[in-house]
Parts: structure tokens; C-alpha cells; sequence
């Protein structure tokens, strides 16, 4: 999904409400919140960044169609590293990201995968609260609702996220989700397995 500068800028300006540059860009290493999300073996020699928004319908459908083969023939098998960049593309995309960050680690990717799939019912659904619907998403994934609201709430967090987000952005020039970063090299689109396998080093 390209990036509509006007709703990218808006988000930063209400980052920026916010406070967020009271933080430097760097994780913090006592706040588990900004720790690394990712999945695959540490020793894997190629190391994939996918940059996503999760409200981006393309991300949805790379997630659902393609990452499945990613994750049982690449990253199972300890080849691929798969490291996840936020990349709001607006305001509710950027409270998932919150919600997400507060879940433990290893109920981060498949809370990700649940919002992926259903995107229709608390991204896009007409009539309903958006915030009401990810609590939902959250208590299902055993988040309670202090849990929840402090996530919602949590200032520094947004901050970092929207920091981190402009510092992707200025690097690798992102300017559409999905976007991956490969061996220092940005290739950008929702692509099927036996495309995106072209674009890794042989091993």
C-alpha cells in the first residue's frame, strides 16, 4: 500500500503531541515493549526486515498467502531470520502496533497474523469503534483490560514507534507496505513465495 504522505505526516505531527522527541531512537533495554520482534533462528545468514502497517490490505494478503511458505521453508528451517519493522500508515494502525508491542514476545507474530486476518472487522467494518474491536482482538489473546488501556495510552511507546518509523523511512526510503529490507537492499511490494525466494542471497 503506497504511503499517503498527507496521513504519514499526520501521524508524526500527532506523535509529536505526544511527545516523541523526548526519547532517542534507540530501544531502550529495560522497556520490553521496544525489544526486537522477530522470529527464526539467531544464527540464520540472511536476516529479512519487513517493513508493515496493519491496516495495509497488501500486507494482509502477504501474510495470509505467502508467509506460511516463508515460515515452513525459510525461517523453520533456520535460513531466514524475519525481524518485524511497525510502519502506521495511520492512527489505527498505530494503536494496533501499541496493543501488539504490550503482548508478550512469543504472542506478538501470532497476534499480528490475527489482526492480518481479520482486518475487515476492526480496521474497515462500518459503525464500529476501532479501539472497541482491538480490545477485543486483545482479550482473546489474554491482554486484560488495565493491560489494554495502558498500551492505548502508553505515550513513550508511540514515540518510539513513529521515531523509528521516520528513521526506516530516511534509510532505506520506504514508501509502500510491504517492504522488506535483504542484505541492505529495500524491495518493496505483496509478492507470491517463488518471487520473494528470488530476492534472497544463495546460500
Amino acid at each position: 500500500m503506497p504511503v499517503a504522505r498527507r496521513t504519514l505526516l499526520a501521524v508524526v505531527a500527532t506523535g509529536m503531541t505526544a511527545g516523541a522527541f523526548a526519547l532517542p531512537r534507540s530501544a531502550r533495554a529495560d522497556d520490553p515493549t521496544q525489544a526486537e520482534r522477530s522470529i527464526g533462528s539467531a544464527d540464520a545468514k540472511i536476516v529479512v526486515g519487513e517493513y508493515f502497517s496493519l491496516t495495509c490490505t497488501h500486507c494482509a494478503a502477504f501474510a495470509k498467502e505467502t508467509m506460511p511458505q516463508i515460515k515452513s521453508q525459510l525461517i523453520d528451517t533456520g535460513k531466514v531470520r524475519w525481524v518485524f519493522h511497525d510502519f502506521p500508515l495511520d492512527q489505527v494502525a498505530l494503536t494496533a502496533a501499541l496493543v501488539a508491542r504490550h503482548l508478550p514476545v512469543d504472542r506478538y507474530e501470532p497476534f499480528v497474523n490475527a489482526l492480518f486476518g481479520t482486518q475487515d472487522r476492526w480496521a474497515f467494518a462500518r459503525g464500529v469503534n476501532s479501539t472497541d474491536e482491538l480490545w477485543k482482538m486483545a482479550a482473546l489473546a489474554g491482554m486484560s483490560r488495565t493491560s489494554f488501556d495502558a498500551a492505548v495510552g502508553d505515550a513513550t511507546l508511540r514515540s518510539w514507534i513513529l521515531q523509528q518509523q521516520q528513521a526506516d523511512q530516511d534509510k532505506w526510503k520506504v514508501d509502500s507496505t510491504p517492504s522488506f529490507v535483504i542484505n541492505n537492499q529495500k524491495y518493496a511490494g505483496e509478492m507470491n513465495f517463488d518471487a520473494f525466494n528470488k530476492l534472497l542471497p544463495a546460500s
